[in-house]
């Protein structure tokens, strides 16, 4: 080791590429406490920590890094809970390099701190030796507040009001809860146990999540009113699935990301017999996210000859984080940049077969700074597929705000509400992916916590 703090950042150990595009096990395997103190003296413990304003629950960075210097390893998952009550899940998917990890001073003149990597370190220490950790004092404030939706933006509101004294009934529609964090993000990334551990916290804590509970089909929220909650907080997402509307996309075997990958996490299908899904020989998926990553680093480990990334854009331009992209590349995925499927074909049984796509380039930026795609002339050719995963991005789910009078949403379906999550009806907040459309795990916990917050204010 040198003492060169500003470059010897420690890398993250991994499963071999070709051991693990076979199975779901979790691909990163951790820092060990060798590595998590070497890491740990990078840090420089500002004065003035930039990396916590990168946060958006605001997690004091130098202090909890601080507590691993010391060995203080509980203390220092005790310190993030008090910010973050999911800290194995956002250390696992949240993209640090564009958030804590940015800001870092050490970036500047090297590598930053691997700050994701020592919350999960400590995440995961934590629960190796305290059985999930400790659970805070609680004092009774005597009032109920309900929350819609078990994701990260549900769960860091309840946690925030639990802590604050309020009664706090969660109400899930799917038949686990953790959202996007149990359907959309794949084993391999965030083992569901991590999940079902992190919402126990809560549970301990004193949280009531009902699943299997649809609001606005089961009860409406003015039921929920009528029952004696103060506030309603709605952190419902953004799951309804997007499609590109072109010829071919009701032909059998093109899924949207959203059934496919909920498939495969939350019903586990590619282990479980009675809910089988299949991809055949040769899979396309169509995207160039976070969501087309997990989508194609799934699909082949369901035992594909071939998995196509086919993006409209170039590498430059794809939204997934590097960390995603390097892996889905290391294990074999195939990416097709520049080029956007038009349509697909079938047989006679309305099975797809093909894949027919156009060569792209891009334009000059616009008045954003993001350069357009744009066809080539004469540049059509034919992709063979058994099936087709469709990963361009999601829309609001009208289920909630249908069943709500006064509650005003936007031309695109997404709830209006300002910064604090306040809404159009009194006593009704609502942030996450219902609220600013497709975003990050821990933008979506950061507009919990700050809904919470103005929750606790307009009822005391």
């Amino acid at each position: 080791m040198t003492n060169d703090r500003f470059t010897n950042r420690q890398k993250m150990p991994e499963r071999p590429a070709n051991v693990r595009n076979k199975d779901f096990e979790e691909v990163p395997i951790g820092f060990d406490e060798k590595l998590a103190q070497i890491e740990a003296a990078r840090c420089l413990e500002c004065k003035n920590p930039v990396c916590v304003s990168g946060c958006p629950v605001s997690v004091d960075i130098p202090t909890f890094i601080g507590l691993i210097k010391q060995g203080k390893y509980l203390e220092a998952a005790a310190r993030i809970k008090q910010d973050n009550p999911l800290p194995a899940a956002c250390s696992r998917v949240c993209p640090q390099e564009n958030q804590c990890e940015k800001y870092c001073v050490l970036g500047k003149k090297g590598k930053p701190v691997a700050i994701g990597h020592l919350e999960r370190f400590v995440a995961d220490y934590e629960a190796e030796h305290e059985s999930g950790g400790s659970v805070p004092e609680i004092k009774e404030n005597g009032m109920k507040v309900a929350i819609i939706g078990a994701g990260p933006s549900g769960l860091a509101c309840a946690g925030e009001l639990r802590r604050k004294g309020y009664g706090v009934t969660i109400f899930e529609a799917l038949h686990r809860p953790g959202g996007v964090l149990s359907y959309g993000i794949p084993a391999f990334r965030l083992p569901k146990t991590i999940v079902d551990r992190e919402v126990g916290y809560l549970e301990k804590m004193g949280v009531e999540v009902k699943c299997n509970y649809v609001i606005g089909k089961i009860k409406t929220i003015d039921q929920l009113f009528a029952e004696g909650y103060r506030a309603v907080y709605i952190a419902s997402g953004a799951g309804f699935p997007k499609f590109m509307n072109i010829p071919g996309e009701n032909l059998n075997y093109v899924y949207s990301a959203n059934e496919f990958l909920t498939r495969i996490n939350l019903m586990r299908a590619y282990a479980n017999s009675d809910t089988p899904i299949e991809v055949g020989n040769r899979v396309a998926v169509i995207g160039g996210g976070n969501t087309a990553m997990d989508a194609a680093r799934s699909a082949l480990r369901l035992g594909p000859e071939k998995v196509y990334l086919i993006y409209r854009r170039s590498r430059e331009e794809m939204p997934a984080r590097v960390e995603e992209v390097h892996h889905a590349e290391q294990e074999g995925i195939e990416f097709m940049f520049l080029t956007s499927p038009i349509r697909y074909e079938g047989d006679d049984k309305s099975n797809v077969t093909k894949a027919v796509c156009l060569r792209m380039e891009l334009s000059e930026p616009d008045d954003s700074g993001r350069r357009r795609p744009v066809p080539i002339a004469d540049s059509e050719f034919e992709i063979d597929v058994d099936s087709v995963v469709v990963a361009i991005g999601t829309e609001a789910n009208p289920i909630v705000p249908d069943s709500t009078p006064g509650l005003e949403t936007n031309k695109w379906g997404y709830i209006v509400a300002d910064e604090s999550g306040h809404t159009s009806k009194t006593a009704v907040f609502a942030g996450g992916d219902i609220v600013s459309g497709a975003a990050t795990v821990i933008e979506a916990m950061g507009a919990g916590k700050k809904a919470a917050a103005a929750i606790d204010e307009s009822l005391r």
